[in-house]
């Protein structure tokens, strides 16, 4: 049960607290389009993955699964390798300047000023721009964010990996803002 008292405590984590503050969801589901759908040198999947890695790193189980989901669904992978994201990639294809981002993204996560120029360093030799570093630095960083929304206030979350495969597709391929905000449990 959430901390607070939410109009429909069905829906899980971010989405029931969208369904709380309208007002706020709006901006916030923009930022996350933006940020995982919108123009970039990165694939929306390899977005997806550091969203979740980040996600991961912070124990947000909700955030973790249904944007592990997403970046499957982008992929083309099948849900099972969720837990991989968990395992340090060791079956999901990583290109080598994506692992050096998820590098600097894991560094965010712990603080920005844990990164390095040795760090950016790794990551330019593997080929990424300017741009991959800035867009990685900034989810990484929202995720911090979205994460300490969802669990601050205490929400649920499905446990199962099969229960985020329909948010997932959505997300990956209708994307993140949607108007109006609320959703039944079905659409969850």
């Amino acid at each position: 049960m959430a901390h607070i008292s939410l109009p429909d405590e069905s829906l899980p984590g971010i989405v029931g607290l969208f369904n709380f503050r309208p007002e706020t969801a709006g901006p916030l589901q923009l930022l996350a389009e933006t940020l995982l759908r919108g123009e970039s040198p990165l694939t929306s999947g390899e977005r997806e993955l550091i969203a979740a890695y980040v996600s991961h790193l912070n124990n947000c189980h909700f955030c973790h699964t249904s944007h592990a989901s997403a970046a499957m669904a982008h992929l083309g992978c099948d849900l099972g390798l969720i837990d991989d994201i968990k395992n340090g990639f060791k079956e999901i294809a990583v290109s080598p300047k994506l692992r050096a981002l998820l590098n600097i993204a894991a560094k965010v996560q712990k603080s920005g000023r844990e990164v390095r120029e040795e760090d950016i360093a790794a990551a330019r030799a593997e080929g990424a721009v300017d741009k991959e570093i800035h867009d990685t630095v900034l989810i990484a960083a929202a995720f911090c964010m979205f994460n300490r929304y969802v669990d601050g206030l205490g929400t649920w979350a499905p446990q199962d990996n099969e229960a985020y495969r329909e948010m997932g597709q959505r997300m990956a391929f209708t994307g993140y803002v949607r108007y109006p905000v609320q959703a039944d449990a079905a659409q969850v």
